[in-house]
């Protein structure tokens, strides 16, 4: 139970089997509890009953918006030491009732939440365990609930959130994406965005170090790109190249690529190849071999010759008779 609720559950019953004091204070004290009892019977309060359970009893929901397995003691670091530092789960996790199931509970919003406390029951911690918020809520409900607690949240990841909102589309709105971001209260632009990302190649996500690395942004970029033939397959086959590196680099045989380096490459690839006028460097005639004379190129119907000032009239002379020679024949 969180010390919120703690402190409204002792405000409104401390003291009701005993005299209350005739001092100032004493009287305060009955006021505030009446008036949390009249707020109670009046619904302008609502008290929540919060649960203390092993997190073994807890599964995750199927449509959880984080990826489960992408979870590890290094991306759950701070809320590891948090809940250490606090001493408890300072905020419930958002759970359903599962009935003929091996669990008790479905984890709607709360991934990283089990993540740390059933990290540290196992590392030494057992005291700790998973505080949970139970409500009846339709799968519909629940995914609007998931999406409005993670949407601001930087740690989850863009690519996480696509393949949800993907799933999202399919399940509870027969595909129509104006109905969802009226839903959700997002334009659609906005949600597009993510579909776009949800619909990336495997190819392409394999190419970052992990799928988190991916953002939306990056999709928006390479989606006219891969709608070319041409530019696909360059992109693709930089892709594959791409996706062995950072095999490698899980292996221990190489540094990891970061993720705008990625985007770098896959974009460069596919960008078609400028072809350069070649540059003539024209024809030097001289009087004598070694020694200086005249530059001659040829621009279309003109001649331009260049030669250096301080050139002596019999090379300039001997030079200029030289191209003329090889003009008239």
């Amino acid at each position: 139970m969180s010390k919120k609720h703690d402190a409204i559950f002792d405000d409104v019953l401390s003291g009701l089997d005993t005299p209350s004091p005739s001092t100032e204070r004493g009287g305060a004290r009955f006021l505030k509890r009446s008036t949390s009892i009249g707020e109670r019977m009046t619904g302008e309060r609502q008290e929540k009953t919060l649960h203390l359970v092993d997190p073994e009893r807890c599964r995750m929901w199927e449509r959880h918006n984080r990826d489960y397995a992408l979870l590890s003691e290094e991306n759950c670091r701070d809320l590891i030491d948090g809940i250490k530092a606090q001493g408890q789960q300072e905020f419930p996790a958002i759970v359903r009732r599962l009935e003929g199931s091996e669990h008790d509970f479905e984890v709607i919003c709360g991934a990283r939440r089990h993540y740390a406390v059933s990290w540290l029951r196992a590392n030494n911690y057992p005291q700790y365990r998973y505080l949970v918020e139970v409500r009846d809520l339709t799968d519909e409900e629940a995914f609007r609930l998931a999406d409005i607690e993670n949407r601001d949240r930087e740690d989850i990841s863009d690519y996480e959130r696509a393949v949800d909102y993907a799933e999202a589309i399919r399940l509870y709105y027969g595909g129509a994406q104006k109905a969802m971001a009226e839903r959700l209260e997002v334009s659609p632009p906005w949600l597009s965005r993510y579909l776009v990302l949800a619909k990336m190649p495997e190819e392409i996500l394999n190419a970052f170090a992990s799928k988190r690395d991916i953002r939306e942004r990056h999709a928006r970029a390479l989606k006219p790109l891969l709608s070319n033939p041409d530019q696909a397959a360059a992109i693709m086959e930089e892709a594959a190249f791409l996706a062995k590196s950072q095999a490698r680099a899980a292996q221990g045989k190489g540094a990891y690529i970061d993720a705008q380096e990625v985007f770098k490459r896959l974009v460069a690839v596919a960008k078609p190849k400028v072809k350069t006028a070649k540059v003539s460097t024209g024809k030097l005639y001289t009087r004598s071999s070694g020694e200086r004379g005249i530059m001659v190129k040829k621009q279309g119907k003109q001649v331009h010759m260049a030669f250096d000032a301080d050139l002596s009239d019999g090379a300039l002379r001997a030079a200029f008779e030289s191209y003329l020679s090889t003009r008239k024949s």
